[in-house]
Order: C-alpha cells, then sequence, then structure tokens
C-alpha cells in the first residue's frame, strides 16, 4: 500500500484539504491515497493564541499553508525567513537538520513534510525557555 496512513482513535478530527472529519466510536485507519493532499490532525494543530515563541510561530505559518487557510505564494516569504532566524539560533546539528528538511520540503511543496520538520524543535525550544527562565 502506499500513500500516507492515518490512525485515529474514538471521535478524533482530521482537516483534509479544508475539510474536517470525525471519526467514528472505532479506532480506525484511512489510507489517504492522493498524494499532495493537504491533511492535518487537529489534535495536533497550534491555535493562534499558542503561537507565542519563534518555533511555534513559523509552525503556525506552515499549518496555515497546509490546512488551506493561507496561500504558499503569498506566505513563502515569511516562512522562509521564519526559517532562517531559527537557523541563526538553533546552530545544533539536529536543529539544522531539521531547519534543512523545512525549508527542503517547502520549496518541493510538501508542506506536510515541512510542518513535520518544524514540530520537531518544539522539544527543543520548550527546553531552551525552561533553562533561559531558570
Amino acid at each position: 500500500m502506499t500513500g500516507l496512513v492515518l490512525k485515529l482513535g474514538p471521535h478524533e478530527r482530521v482537516l483534509i484539504n479544508g475539510a474536517v472529519i470525525e471519526n467514528g466510536d472505532r479506532r480506525s485507519r484511512l489510507a489517504i491515497m492522493t498524494p499532495g493532499a493537504n491533511i492535518l490532525r487537529l489534535r495536533d494543530a497550534i491555535h493562534p493564541e499558542e503561537a507565542n515563541t519563534p518555533v511555534r510561530r513559523v509552525c503556525y505559518i506552515a499549518q496555515l499553508i497546509l490546512s488551506g487557510d493561507a496561500d504558499a505564494s503569498e506566505m513563502r516569504m515569511q516562512l522562509l525567513r521564519g526559517i532562517e532566524q531559527l537557523s541563526q539560533v538553533l546552530t545544533d546539528p539536529d536543529s539544522r537538520r531539521l531547519l534543512t528538511e523545512a525549508s527542503s520540503a517547502f520549496l518541493a511543496e510538501q508542506h506536510y513534510q515541512a510542518l513535520k520538520a518544524l514540530r520537531g524543535l518544539l522539544p527543543r525550544e520548550e527546553r531552551l525557555l525552561a533553562a533561559g527562565r531558570a
């Protein structure tokens, strides 16, 4: 089987190409066969008021593009600028790898992969912010 396989819990919601779909009472699996479909688990979504840190803001931009709430061509420079700014601060090899993956995926119009790479930076950002408060 090719494509993306979503495993959904009971009543879990997912956004697919702008349509919110809610699972029924049982766990299920969906195979998304259409390449380039825009998919976002709503439990993973960042809400506007949660976009309050540098990484979360860049993730939110990528999420808006993925969900279809923002046009990729219009947000291109803002997203790439955000990734560049993060790369000036997050200089460790793992963060650099994720930032490179995110920008490459975005340029290849693989918006899900770009968001996935950016979300990989969230735990590191949380640790850095916690260390700064201590």
